[in-house]
């Protein structure tokens, strides 16, 4: 009889239906994947040659499966939201436990660790001092909320063009009082150790020998040292400079001067006057960098493509904290759901696949951004009204049997 057909029809169905609203329920959970319930037909065993005489014992759910695909990216306000965009899952660790999620929704914990809302802590490499990836074995990230340490300036770089049109000056000798003592100038911002800006200011005296110039310098308004010889070729290039008679390389022209701030005194660094040039056009000035700063506080944070988690200071400068690792799995259908959408690995699953963001299988990161739901609720809702049909319709097919039952009973 077929009670049994029926009934597995209508375990099938319901289970279907479970599927389909817990689908539905995740509509709006962030990094959820949607679950398909995959039915297989029973037979009893039979040691028939053929099926020709073979009826079907009903059905069953043979699995349901997770559809990893591509959910779509919305942006948010939140820095630390990071959205996969590819394959690959954040790896997550508490207490040494890893799981693995693509819920991106991150934020900073007390003890400065990246943690998710369940205060589980996002993994991956972390950086030296010096902002350099170290690319071993994953750890947990960490934000460092101190303030960054001052560096004392200790190169400089600077291009300008010194018109070779220029006369030698009025006045002599040299007085930075005095304007018409010297051709052209400009100045510098240099940082000691303790972090104090310095201006270096640069004075440029025309020689009345062709392609010569002296250059003074003063800090802080401070006495002016001894004179910088700069020469240059019939081309404009800089080709020689000299202190007190003694040649030094043009990209490395020491400096030394005396601060009075508590710092390292005296303030030594090397300037780089390889790209100043002598041309017949008006001075001006092209390059000017130099590597100190003072000390700055935390004052942002960001996540790039490629993972590296980097922090802004209120100085202008930025530092790499650490890299997000990714996971991926040959067979992410295998991995065991843990609720808070978390996956765990499993025999079915295969090992991890721990990388950088972007290489080899791994998606990439968008920062401020989180990864919807791959929920497609237009295509829920009719897979319910499938669903809803078949379990009326196996419900009938009880019915109809129940009915065939009691005229049997009723035959006298």
């Amino acid at each position: 009889m077929s009670f049994q057909q029926g009934l597995s029809g209508l375990n099938a169905s319901s289970k279907a239906l479970d599927v389909i609203s817990n689908n539905v329920a995740n509509s709006n959970t962030v990094g959820f994947k949607q679950s398909e319930a995959h039915f297989s037909d029973v037979y009893a065993a039979s040691l028939s040659r053929t099926g020709d005489n073979q009826v079907g014992i009903g059905t069953m759910v043979s699995s349901i499966s997770q559809v990893f695909t591509q959910g779509n990216v919305t942006v948010t306000d939140n820095p630390l939201d990071v959205a996969i965009n590819g394959n690959g899952f954040f790896r997550m660790s508490q207490n040494g436990t890893i799981s693995y999620t693509r819920n991106g929704q991150f934020d900073v914990d007390k003890n400065g660790y990246i943690v998710n809302d369940q205060g589980l802590r996002l993994t991956g490499y972390p950086a030296d001092s010096s902002g350099t990836i170290l690319s071993a074995s994953p750890t947990d990230l960490t934000v460092d909320t101190s303030d960054l340490t001052p560096t004392a300036t200790s190169t400089a770089s600077v291009g300008l063009n010194l018109d070779s049109r220029e006369s030698a000056p009025s006045n002599s000798p040299f007085s930075m009082t005095d304007p018409k003592s010297y051709t052209s100038s400009t100045a510098l911002t240099v940082y000691d150790s303790l972090g104090n800006a310095h201006t270096s200011t640069m004075y440029f005296v025309k020689s009345a020998t062709a392609g010569q110039w002296d250059m003074y310098t003063s800090l802080d308004g401070g006495a002016v040292g001894a004179a910088t010889s700069l020469t240059f070729s019939s081309s404009g290039a800089l080709s020689a400079v000299s202190q007190g008679g003694v040649a030094v390389p043009n990209d490395a022209i020491p400096q030394s001067v005396t601060v009075s701030t508590g710092a390292v005194s005296p303030l030594d660094f090397t300037m780089d006057f390889s790209k100043t040039t002598q041309f017949g056009s008006s001075f001006g000035v092209n390059l000017m960098s130099q590597n100190g700063f003072s000390a700055g506080r935390l004052s942002g944070l960001n996540i790039d493509e490629d993972g590296i988690v980097q922090a802004r200071y209120s100085n202008g400068q930025s530092r790499n904290l650490g890299q997000v690792a990714l996971a991926n799995f040959t067979a992410p259908n295998g991995l065991v759901s843990l609720g808070n959408n978390q996956w765990a690995e499993s025999s079915e699953s295969g090992p991890p696949l721990v990388g950088k963001p972007g290489t080899s299988s791994l998606g990439v990161l968008q920062s401020s951004a989180v990864e919807e739901s791959n929920v497609d609720l237009t295509e829920q809702l009719v897979d319910m009204i499938t669903m809803q049909r078949a379990y009326q319709a196996n419900a009938q097919s009880i019915k109809t049997e129940d009915q065939i039952m009691q005229t049997l009973v009723n035959l006298r």
